[in-house]
């Protein structure tokens, strides 16, 4: 006879989660994790009740009792205030949260912090980090350094950077969520901004002076021997490992081994996040500097985008999204032609292909003004009537010979450029000379001429008697000064005079050098 063994329900810690009443399950759990941090282990439920501030009624057992049923909370007779045999009888429980159901509370909890945490860039964990590694180096000077004090230090250093390499993360997420979401609060947003460049420029200073000197005290620290106090701190955490097996001794070895490990990646990672190892692997505070470096650069571009729509002028998304809402509020289908038909102009133009003695007849009769019924008809060819398409079919029409055009265009871009680098020598200077000693000039000399004096006179500033520019293409350079008391001065040219003040004027071909 086989007797078999019930199964053991496995608890269901998060099945609260999914039920219709999870809010107020919530708020029982969380009354016995308030009382978990007092260091109380057991609540009656008059408990509960008192901690979530209502009385104990049948709503609270019925929560008690499912939160038991899922494996969350564990219920233990209550048998210290029987008096009586009928309150023997009567049920009475004491709860405690079970080892699953703690497990839950703290994963939930986690969860929804890291969801929540908005973050910061913690410039203060900077120089903590700097400090503890200060201390750390001089115990590595020491022949015999204090295992005590080198755990300490290391405990604290890795929780301190834990932190900021977390914190900056989320800050980092965060940010983007803001830029992504700031058409929400459009004044608050802005008003937020000025604060927030500030607040990361401030940091992007810290990590640069505070990452140099922790950069330095990590390989100072390398030099002197970290490894030895990775090793103490290891062996000081394997004194407390439970033992499991028969040979304690081979026991400690591996715990010990297995936290000397723990220590090494922890310190490998505080090293790649300060140190870089060459222009392909940057360290992880330059890879922050430089997002933070474009966020800043993000903010000030989405602050100019909420700028411009709050000014009134339109952008395309703007019009799509305007054009979208005259869609949707159109009262009819006909509405929503007319309005397509407005917007997009796709309506058929196969009309605007006609005969050529069509276009002859409108040349030649057809006036501004005149009446449609007076004006002469619209010949459409009847290969469009007989194939729907005024393509003749049969061999390809064959192609033209455009090589006399395209010589005559390379004569004449041979010509420009020939009286252009004429013009260019010709205004050449070997050194400052007066306007009025260019002499003459031809037509394409003064073009340029004008266009060189133009460039000079628009950069100078008021009060200036003094310029120098290059041209927009960068092939010439000018400096022009203005002669005191040099009276007026006359160029000549085919098209007429010019008249202006006296000036000294040099110019610079500067595409010599580079030819």
């Amino acid at each position: 006879m086989t007797v078999e063994t019930p199964k053991v329900q496995e608890p269901q810690p998060f099945a609260h989660l999914s039920a219709p009443n999870v809010v107020f399950y919530r708020q029982v759990l969380q009354a016995f994790a308030r009382a978990k941090e007092r260091f109380i282990v057991h609540l009656r439920p008059e408990d509960v009740a008192a901690e979530l501030g209502r009385g104990s009624d049948e709503q609270l057992d019925q929560a008690l009792g499912k939160l038991v049923e899922w494996g969350n909370l564990r219920a233990d007779a209550d048998t210290g205030r029987v008096t009586t045999v009928e309150d023997f009888h009567r049920k009475r429980f004491l709860y405690q949260l079970t080892a699953a159901g703690h497990a839950a509370e703290q994963a939930i909890e986690f969860y929804e912090e890291a969801i929540g945490r908005r973050g910061s860039l913690q410039s203060v964990a900077l120089a903590d980090i700097a400090d503890q590694l200060e201390g750390l180096a001089a115990l590595a000077t020491q022949t015999e350094p204090d295992p005590v004090k080198v755990h300490l230090l290391l405990l604290s250093l890795a929780e301190r950077f834990s932190s900021l390499a977390d914190n900056a993360q989320a800050f980092m997420s965060s940010l983007r969520r803001a830029i992504d979401f700031s058409d929400g609060d459009v004044d608050g947003f802005i008003a937020y901004k000025e604060r927030l460049i500030d607040y990361i420029n401030r940091f992007i200073a810290d990590l640069a002076n505070s990452g140099a000197r922790i950069a330095r005290l990590l390989g100072d620290l390398e030099s002197l021997g970290h490894a030895r106090l990775l090793e103490l701190a290891a062996r000081r955490e394997a004194s407390d490992a439970v033992p499991e097996g028969a040979d304690a001794t081979a026991e400690l070895a591996r715990a010990e081994s297995a936290a000397f490990a723990a220590w090494q990646n922890r310190w490998r990672g505080l090293r790649d996040w300060f140190v870089s190892a060459g222009s392909s692997r940057p360290s992880q505070a330059r890879l922050l500097r430089q997002a933070a470096v474009t966020a800043i650069k993000q903010l000030i571009d989405t602050v100019g985008l909420l700028n411009e729509r709050r000014s009134g002028r339109s952008d395309r998304s703007a019009d799509f999204a305007t054009l979208a809402r005259w869609f949707a509020e159109a009262p009819d289908e006909e509405t929503l032609h007319r309005l397509w038909r407005v917007a997009f102009g796709l309506a058929p133009a196969r009309h605007l292909t006609v005969t050529a003695e069509t276009l002859a007849v409108w040349e030649g009769d057809a006036v501004p003004g005149m009446p449609w019924a007076e004006a002469p008809p619209m010949r459409i060819s009847p290969r469009l009537r007989r194939t729907g398409s005024y393509e003749r079919r049969g061999k390809p029409t064959r192609v033209r010979d455009r090589s006399v055009e395209r010589r005559m265009l390379e004569q004449a871009t041979e010509r420009e450029a020939t009286e252009t680098a004429a013009a260019r020598a010709r205004l050449c200077t070997d050194g400052p000379i007066l306007l009025s000693e260019l002499g003459a000039l031809d037509p394409r000399a003064f073009r340029l001429f004008l266009a060189l004096l133009g460039d000079a006179l628009a950069a100078r500033r008021p009060g200036e008697t003094e310029v120098k520019t290059v041209t927009g293409d960068g092939s010439m350079e000018v400096r022009l000064s203005l002669v005191p008391d040099g009276g007026v001065v006359r160029v000549r040219t085919e098209d007429g005079v010019l008249e202006g003040p006296e000036h000294l004027i040099e110019i610079t071909d500067l595409t010599k050098g580079a030819r």
